[in-house]
């Protein structure tokens, strides 16, 4: 992890992303668009299903100030970042949060994981943005991680962060279900191996409540890590998984909660809304957008901007 080689990788790395920003610099970034005295409003292009650029129009023509982009978008412009980023900065529009991808363990793995990971966070540097989320797909049917195993996905991470700072973009873990940190033990365990200094949390609020945790209590324990959150709902239905995501107010998330605990702790940061796709087929992306802005402006008189 620290021969010759890889140190060389990660200098290459590095210098690579820095001459990259120095050209691409604009004015567009996280702090941009504060508020004072409240946390920001973003929302995730993942609704689009990977039609970016009309993701960018649509949350730009609702009054949204943030994004997050995914990692689809790495490969198509990464070697045209100014065309993905001119369009973030006609639209007014932050990079908020970008979607980095998975987190293997395999030791095998290590080094191809952190360069995949790195090569991103010079993306990011270079769109303006500067958090990163990682996720991972480790979770087996029918098996439970154990604490070690939790602890070394957390030792890749760590090092995944420390790299990524030196680009001076954060790494954030994001929980989730179907994945290890479904649950709030699980979340814990990884959170309280975290090192704090290079990796923080990406709070999933439905995922959270959907592994079994409330969310509103997270916020407050984990005051002190939390770098982001998503915003987003979640419903008991028939179906293989027992459950899907909808727009916010229309499930079992405790919103105003949510929103209480963060007030609460004075956050700052972004609060993204997420929605993996269109609960309803009858309605697009924008109509499923402009319902959570409604949720978020009128049931909640929280601003976007």
């Amino acid at each position: 992890m620290n021969d010759i080689k890889s140190i060389d990788r990660r200098l290459f790395l590095r210098n690579l992303s820095l001459a990259t920003g120095a050209v691409l610099t604009s004015s567009v970034g996280a702090d941009s668009f504060a508020k004072k005295g409240g946390f920001q409003i973003g929302y995730s292009s993942i609704t689009w299903g990977g039609k970016d650029l009309q993701a960018i129009e649509d949350l730009a023509s609702l009054g949204y100030k943030g994004i997050q982009l995914r990692a689809n978008t790495f490969a198509p412009y990464r070697t045209k970042v100014s065309e993905l980023k001119d369009a973030l900065v006609k639209n007014n529009l932050t990079l908020a949060m970008f979607s980095s991808g998975n987190v293997e363990i395999d030791p095998a793995k290590f080094q191809s994981t952190v360069d995949t990971h790195v090569a991103h966070a010079s993306f990011v540097k270079a769109l303006g943005g500067s958090a990163m989320q990682v996720t991972n797909s480790l979770r087996q049917k029918d098996k439970l991680p154990t604490t070690e195993e939790l602890k070394k996905l957390t030792e890749v991470m760590n090092e995944i962060g420390k790299q990524t700072a030196d680009l001076g973009v954060q790494t954030v873990y994001h929980n989730h279900m179907n994945q290890w940190g479904e649950t709030p033990e699980e979340v814990d365990v990884i959170v309280q191996a975290m090192n704090p200094k290079y990796v923080k949390l990406l709070l999933d609020i439905a995922h959270y409540k959907q592994g079994g945790g409330a969310p509103e209590e997270a916020v407050i324990k984990y005051k002190n890590i939390i770098h982001a959150l998503h915003l987003k709902d979640t419903k008991a239905v028939e179906s293989k998984s027992g459950y899907k995501f909808v727009e916010l107010g229309q499930g079992r998330v405790d919103v105003p909660a949510v929103f209480a605990a963060l007030n609460k702790i004075k956050f700052k940061g972004w609060a993204v809304v997420e929605l993996d796709g269109v609960p309803d087929p009858e309605k697009t992306p924008i109509q499923c957008a402009e319902i959570n802005k409604k949720y978020i402006t009128e049931t909640l008189k929280y601003p976007l901007s």
